[in-house]
């Protein structure tokens, strides 16, 4: 049963119970937090209930399997965290590069501003096409006369 859990205590501690009840007894594993910060599936408790025989026999591969489980999970998380962190990273220098390469060179800005812009001339909108003078004198003239009944 030890030689099984030896794989895991070498990156935890581990509490063991073993409680009586009824003629059958029940056996807990329980893995103790590395860190604060640890994900809980690494903490989960093994518990197995049985007569002291059949605990005899199963036992040991079934806590064997247990080990070989938690570890896997305890690599796959620091794979995936490392990969996150990672990500992360280039994230962070995409978005750096990105808003580098999106500012304006100073030196191009002051030549825009010191290129004069002629104002427009003070007029006032209209929705009818403007006339030039020729026109609307032309039109003024040929306006039909109305008489008088």
């Amino acid at each position: 049963m030890f030689v099984e859990l030896m794989p895991l205590l070498k990156q935890r501690s581990l509490l063991i119970t073993v409680a009586r009840i009824d003629d059958k007894l029940k056996v807990n594993v329980i893995p103790a937090k590395v860190k604060d910060a640890e994900d809980q599936a690494l903490t989960t408790p093994l518990s197995y209930t049985g007569f002291p025989e059949e605990l005899d026999k199963e036992l040991g591969p079934h806590l064997a399997s247990y080990v070989d489980s938690h570890l896997a999970l305890g690599s796959t998380l620091a794979e995936a965290k490392a990969e996150m962190d990672t990500a992360a990273k280039a994230a962070r220098q995409k978005a750096k590069t990105a808003q580098q390469t999106s500012k304006p060179d100073p030196g191009s800005r002051k030549e825009e501003s010191a290129t004069p812009v002629a104002a427009p001339a003070n007029t006032t909108p209209s929705l009818f096409p403007a006339q030039t003078q020729t026109e609307k004198s032309s039109t003024e003239t040929s306006a039909p006369e109305r008489r008088a009944p």
